[in-house]
């Protein structure tokens, strides 16, 4: 192991493991009974493996908190974290409306949005759908394919979304990240065919 003398990162991410480690405590991974602040970290550790700062280290690891957590502001973010980690955090999310939109009415804004956002967005976004392809091809290859009844878009939406998302990141971005993506989707779809 190789040590610097100079820190890595602050005690800013120290605060934000701790608030999403409180903030999610009850949350689980659709039907798995997985623990979601593994997805989180998954996350988080992705991004800062493909050379993400600590701002988008931040953001990766909170990138649900607005969207799955009641009462959670934009300027609570601001204030803890900084307003570049709170416009990451709530360009992530595909809503903050409670109740939330209609799935494919949600999903569709999002898209759109995700097809011109800057770069450092991107990198988390696709980190994101990343460990959800990874999670779905592990769960289709052990469970098969009722693990589509988990998702509010069923085999069809989900499918659809997935490939849609690798597509919006796509439009004026190339990064390994998306390669790696695109060949997990590609293998869900697959594996997700073999099944029928």
């Amino acid at each position: 192991m190789t040590q610097g003398s100079e820190p890595m990162y602050s005690e800013r991410l120290d605060r934000a493991v701790a608030l999403a480690t409180d903030a999610f405590r009850t949350h689980y991974r659709k039907g798995s009974g997985v623990p979601y602040l593994t997805h989180l970290f998954q996350v988080m550790v992705t991004v800062g493996e493909y050379g993400g700062d600590e701002d988008q280290m931040i953001a990766a690891l909170l990138h649900d908190y607005l969207e799955d957590v009641r009462d959670a502001t934009g300027e609570e973010l601001d204030e803890r974290f900084g307003p570049r980690v709170r416009r990451l955090v709530e360009q992530l999310s595909d809503t903050t409306d409670y109740p939330k939109p209609p799935w494919r009415e949600r999903k569709e804004v999002y898209l759109e949005k995700l097809r011109n956002e800057p770069e450092e967005l991107k990198l988390i976004s696709a980190a994101d759908k990343l460990h959800n392809a990874r999670s779905i091809l592990r769960d289709l290859r052990t469970i098969g394919e009722e693990l589509w009844e988990r998702f509010t878009g069923k085999k069809e939406g989900s499918l659809w979304y997935y490939g849609a998302v690798v597509d919006a990141l796509g439009e004026g971005w190339a990064h390994p990240i998306l390669e790696e993506l695109r060949e997990t989707v590609a293998a869900v779809g697959v594996a997700s065919a073999e099944d029928e």
